[in-house]
C-alpha cells in the first residue's frame, strides 16, 4: 500500500442539502463529493439515489455507492448498498449528527464486530451523516492484492498473510481523519490493530449469534474464508463456527470504546427480535454514544 494514497488525490467539496434536493427532484439522482479537513486526503464519491415511492409506513429507500481510487487504479467500487430509514428515524438522525460533531472534531470512527454485523451498512450511513468517507478494510486488502477476493487471499497465501496486510492497512488509515473504517471480523485479535486505532473512536457491532447466522446463511458462505468449509446445513454449521469465534474474539470486542447491542435496541424500541431494527436507528444509538463517551472525556 502507498501512503502517498493520502497525498496524492484531491478532490473538491459540493455540498447540498439533501433533504431539500429529495423534497424538490424525488426522482433524480444526487452525486457529490467531499474533502477531508487536515494534511491527509481520502478520496470519496458518493452517489445517494432518492426514490419518490414512500409506503404506508412513509418509509423513503435511499442507495449508496461509494467509490474509491486506491493505489494507481481507476476508481473502483468499495461498497454499495441500500437502507430504509422512516422520515422521523432521519430527523433524529441528521439532529444527532449535528450534536455529536463538535465532540468527535474529525476524529476516525473504526466499526469492530463479528461478520455478518452489519459494519458496511451502518459505516455507509455513519459517513454519510458526518460528512465522511467511508473505507472497508477487506477491499484495500483485495486491492493491494491486484483485486484478488479475500476468500481467494486465504486459500492462496493463507490466513497469516490476509492478517499482516490488513494490519498494513490500519497502520495508514490510522494516519488519516474524517473516516469510517468498517473493520474485518478478525481485526481485534491484533493488539497492534488496537494501537492504530486508539486515536479514533472504536465501536462494537455486537448483534446475537443467532441473528448473524441467519444473515449469513441466507447469502450462504462462499465469500467467508472461515465458515465455507465446514460440513452441516447451512445455518448449523454457521451458527457452530460463529460460536467458536465469538469465545475467541469476545473479550476483544469489548476493548471498544463503545459497544452497541442489537439486543438493548430491539428492548427499547419493543421488537421481539433484532431483525426488526432498521440501520438507521442502529447509527442513531452508535451516535448517541459516540458523544457520551467523547463528553465523559474519552480520548
Amino acid at each position: 500500500m502507498d501512503v502517498k494514497l493520502a497525498q496524492r488525490l484531491q478532490i473538491s467539496t459540493a455540498w447540498t442539502d439533501s433533504e431539500k434536493f429529495v423534497r424538490e427532484h424525488p426522482t433524480s439522482s444526487l452525486r457529490f463529493a467531499w474533502r477531508l479537513k487536515g494534511k491527509q486526503k481520502f478520496p470519496a464519491f458518493v452517489s445517494a439515489y432518492f426514490l419518490p415511492a414512500r409506503n404506508k409506513n412513509r418509509h423513503r429507500s435511499v442507495s449508496l455507492e461509494v467509490l474509491c481510487s486506491y493505489k494507481n487504479s481507476p476508481a473502483s467500487v468499495m461498497e454499495s448498498g441500500s437502507s430504509h430509514a422512516s422520515c422521523d428515524e432521519y430527523l433524529i438522525l441528521k439532529n444527532k449528527s449535528q450534536e455529536v460533531e463538535p465532540y468527535i472534531n474529525g476524529r476516525c470512527i473504526y466499526l469492530v464486530g463479528m461478520m455478518g454485523s452489519g459494519k458496511t451498512t451502518v459505516g455507509k450511513i455513519l459517513s454519510q451523516v458526518l460528512g465522511y468517507s467511508f473505507c472497508d478494510c477487506d477491499t484495500l486488502v483485495e486491492e493491494e492484492v491486484d483485486g484478488t477476493p479475500v476468500a481467494e487471499i486465504f486459500k492462496l497465501y493463507g490466513e497469516g498473510f490476509f492478517r499482516n496486510k490488513e494490519t498494513e492497512a490500519l497502520q495508514k488509515l490510522s494516519m488519516m481523519h474524517r473516516l469510517v473504517v468498517s473493520t474485518g471480523g478478525g481485526a481485534v485479535v491484533r493488539p497492534i490493530n488496537w494501537k492504530y486505532m486508539q486515536n479514533g473512536v472504536s465501536v462494537w457491532l455486537d448483534v446475537p449469534l443467532e441473528a448473524l447466522a441467519q444473515r449469513i446463511a441466507a447469502v450462504g458462505t462462499n465469500s467467508r474464508p472461515l465458515l465455507h468449509n465446514d460440513s452441516g446445513n447451512e445455518y448449523t454449521k454457521v451458527f457452530r463456527r460463529l460460536s467458536t469465534l465469538l469465545e475467541e474474539r469476545g473479550e476483544c470486542y469489548a476493548n471498544a470504546n463503545v459497544r452497541i447491542s442489537l439486543e438493548n435496541i430491539a428492548m427499547k424500541q419493543g421488537y421481539r427480535d433484532v431483525s426488526s431494527i432498521t440501520p438507521t436507528a442502529i447509527v442513531i444509538e452508535a451516535l448517541e454514544q459516540i458523544e457520551d463517551f467523547l463528553a465523559r472525556g474519552g480520548h
